[in-house]
Formats: C-alpha cells, sequence, structure tokens
C-alpha cells in the first residue's frame, strides 16, 4: 500500500474514532389558553384527569410562583415569544381586528433558533397580529398553520366575537378549510407532519393550543366522564381533559420517532381562568388564589409551568422560585446554546433555578399592567394599585390577598409605588 492509500486509511479510520457533535435539542413550547391556576392534579385538582400534562412534571420540574407577563392573551404571549414585558414589546393588551398586533421589529424566539438553524413551526393561535409583517412566517416561522385572532369554533373555525362573523384558518399566509374538523386534532396532524419532515435536524415547535378557552367544546366521552361536577365546571373539566388528550397525542408521536430524549418539552398557560360570560361565567379554578383572567391578583396571573428534557435536566422536581413567562426565551437560548439576544429583554435564564432548588429567584422585582392597573412583586410583598386604590399582600402568608397591609407598612408601599413609577416613566422615555 502506498503512502497516499494509507493515509487515506488512517484518516477514514480517525473520522470513525472521532465522537460526533451532539444534536441540538428540540424544542416544544405547549401553550394552553384560559387555564386555571391550579387545573391539573400535580397542581392540587382532584376533580379532574390530566395524566399527560402531570407526566411532563414528573420527568421535569414544575414552578410553583410561575407567573405570565400579563392577565389576557396577547400581552402574555409577546412575553413568551420576545422574552420581554408586554410594555417593551409594544403590545398592552388583546390585538383587535383591526390593529397591526406585535411591532414587526421585535425579535422573536422563532427568529433567533431559525439563525441557529432550527427549523420553527407555528401551530395553533397566534393573537399577535394578522397583516402580512405580523403573521407567524413574517416573525421566523418557516411554518405557520392556525387561526390569527383571539380563539375560534373549533369545528367551523370561524370568530364570532362581532359580525360579520369570520372564518379564521390558515396555513403559511392562505387560508385553507377544514370544516367540521376538530381543531386540536389538526393541530396535532399538523405537528405530526412538521416533526416527520424535520426530524433529522433540531426544530421548534410553539404549539399554542385554543383550548381550555371558550367556546367549551369537551368530546362526547369527556363530557359523560363529568356529567356529575357541578356546572360549569363540568363543561371546563371536559374541555381540559380533551385537551390533555390531545397533549398526550403530540407527545406520544415524539417518542413513536425516537426523539423524547433530544426534545425540550415547555408547558405553560397563557393566564388565569376566564370568567366571562362566553366561559359560562367560570369553570377554571385558581384554587387558593384571588382573581381570574383579566386581573393582576394571582389567579389573573399565576399559571402552571413545567420544563422537561429526560436524561438532561432534573426530574419530578419542585421549585418555588419566582419565574415569569419572559424566562423561556434567555432559557431556551442558553440550553440550545445560541447566544443570547444582544437587545434588551426582560426575561432571566431560569437554568440556575431549574438545576438547583436552593438557587435564588432569578427577579428581584418584576411589573405588570392591565388596563388602569399596576402590580409589582418584590421578594414576599405585592403591591397592586388602580386609580385610587393600594393594596399591599404578603404572599406566603396571605394567597388569597384577603388581608390589605397598605396601611400597616406605608414605607413598603411607597417604596414599591416608587419603582413602579420608575419603571412605567422608564417605558414612556423609551418610546
Amino acid at each position: 500500500m502506498n503512502s497516499f492509500k494509507l493515509s487515506v486509511v488512517i484518516f477514514a479510520l480517525l473520522a470513525c474514532a472521532l465522537p460526533l457533535p451532539a444534536r441540538k435539542p428540540n424544542v416544544i413550547v405547549i401553550f394552553t389558553d384560559d387555564q386555571g391556576t391550579v387545573d391539573m392534579n400535580c397542581y392540587g385538582a382532584n376533580d379532574l384527569v390530566t395524566p399527560n400534562m402531570d407526566g411532563l412534571a414528573k420527568r421535569g420540574v414544575r414552578f410553583t410562583q410561575f407567573y405570565s407577563a400579563a392577565p389576557v392573551c396577547s400581552p402574555s404571549r409577546v412575553g413568551l415569544m420576545t422574552g420581554r414585558t408586554p410594555q417593551h414589546g409594544g403590545l398592552n393588551g388583546n390585538v383587535p381586528l383591526d390593529s397591526v398586533g406585535m411591532p414587526s421589529q421585535q425579535i422573536t424566539i422563532a427568529e433567533k433558533l431559525k439563525e441557529g438553524g432550527y427549523a420553527t413551526a407555528h401551530i395553533g393561535k397566534w393573537h399577535l397580529g394578522h397583516h402580512k409583517e405580523t403573521i407567524p412566517n413574517a416573525q421566523g416561522f418557516d411554518h405557520s398553520f392556525g387561526h390569527l385572532v383571539g380563539c375560534i369554533d373549533n369545528y367551523s373555525h370561524f370568530f364570532y366575537w362581532s359580525g360579520p362573523n369570520k372564518h379564521d384558518l390558515w396555513r403559511n399566509g392562505k387560508e385553507v378549510f377544514h370544516n367540521g374538523e376538530f381543531f386540536p386534532d389538526l393541530m396535532v396532524k399538523e405537528a405530526g407532519e412538521f416533526i416527520d419532515k424535520n426530524k433529522a435536524r433540531p426544530f421548534f415547535i410553539y404549539f399554542a393550543l385554543n383550548t381550555p378557552h371558550y367556546p367549551y367544546q369537551g368530546s362526547p366521552e369527556w363530557l359523560d366522564h363529568y356529567k356529575d361536577l357541578p356546572y360549569p365546571r363540568n363543561l371546563y373539566a371536559a374541555f381540559l381533559s380533551t385537551t390533555d388528550d390531545r397533549i398526550g397525542a403530540l407527545l406520544k408521536k415524539v417518542d413513536d420517532v425516537g426523539l423524547t430524549d433530544d426534545t425540550i418539552i415547555i408547558f405553560q398557560s397563557d393566564h388565569g381562568a376566564s370568567e366571562e360570560v362566553r366561559a359560562h361565567k367560570g369553570g377554571g379554578s385558581a384554587g387558593p388564589h384571588r382573581g381570574a383572567k383579566f386581573s393582576l391578583y394571582e389567579g389573573g396571573i399565576r399559571v402552571p409551568a413545567i420544563i422537561s428534557w429526560p436524561g438532561t435536566l432534573p426530574e419530578n422536581k419542585v421549585r418555588n422560585q419566582i419565574a415569569t413567562g419572559c424566562d423561556w426565551f434567555p432559557t431556551i437560548m442558553e440550553l440550545c446554546e445560541i447566544p443570547v439576544a444582544t437587545h434588551k429583554i426582560d426575561g432571566k435564564s431560569l437554568l440556575p433555578v431549574i438545576k438547583s432548588e436552593s438557587e435564588t429567584s432569578a427577579h428581584k422585582i418584576f411589573h405588570w399592567k392591565s388596563g388602569n392597573a399596576v402590580a409589582v412583586r418584590e421578594g414576599n410583598w405585592k403591591l397592586v394599585m388602580s386609580g385610587k386604590k393600594v393594596e399591599l399582600f404578603d404572599l406566603p402568608k396571605d394567597l388569597g390577598e384577603a388581608r390589605n397591609l397598605a396601611k400597616e407598612n406605608p414605607e413598603v408601599v411607597e417604596r414599591l409605588r416608587g419603582k413602579s413609577v420608575e419603571y412605567w416613566f422608564s417605558i414612556i422615555q423609551s418610546k
């Protein structure tokens, strides 16, 4: 064998011996809609059946003091998608039909992961804009399937808020029709096809469910199962367990293609449960917490949240530190080894907290706004202000926010009020 052939053989042998570069993890964010603070078995519900959501907690880390970025749909999604508070992200309230939506210059998780070589998909609810510059395909998503406004009927796929009624189902900017097909089933099918197409490379799926948001449309078997629960809990429970089934179908698909250990699953509700008329004035539960959707009390912004990556992150663990929906952005970037955004974000990586129950909370202070109300959380203290009404709560001792301690602690009120004014003034100055 001449020296050239010998060199080729040696090079080939060495190449075989070298370890292959580690595959970057896939990321799936499962975002439920209007799910109550405690509406899973692992969060204390004893009248529900939620094995698939609970299964994520068993093989992951569950947070007990996790907050949405806002108590309503669109701003909450700004926090998730951009890592910024809704106010820094340029969207304070829900996106109406005549609005552009979240400013297109905002940088999303999808854009960052796409830059890092990921295939990206939005499947489900968007509610961040329906103009050509603010739809998912213009915000970093290679593939998009779902509805662009607040919610839809799950069979006709119409948005019924105000006339004329509007059909709202799109695939990559083109209107599509699947009349009579259950939307969560369409989502699972679409996600499965995307996984099959991209399983050889890292992918990101934003799986944004339209459920258990009204209209409550649980499957017949779950409606029968919960028939003895009082109204409207029975309708909500049936829809939540129907949702859990579809989450299970998605997780089974990941497992069937052999990617469970290569996939980070993040689960969160967008905010608390609804008490709107369209939601039968309730059904979801905040447990011991006060308030619901639209409210800055705990029942409006404290939500179930879980992260799972079997074999890499801790399993069957609970974390009591304060965390927020804005924190997933930098957490995902760190786990995927993609440089964190150079622009200003409000989120903090949760990886230190995920790895250690003794780590301090990522946030010393956090601010919320909803309508004319604002709230501040700093340590154990939470200040809620609306007009002339000022309330101060010691949350660990008063989960129901029933005892206003403002008069007994004027110095705390003034300190937190000052920080709130300073924060909101900085928002105005930055515009």
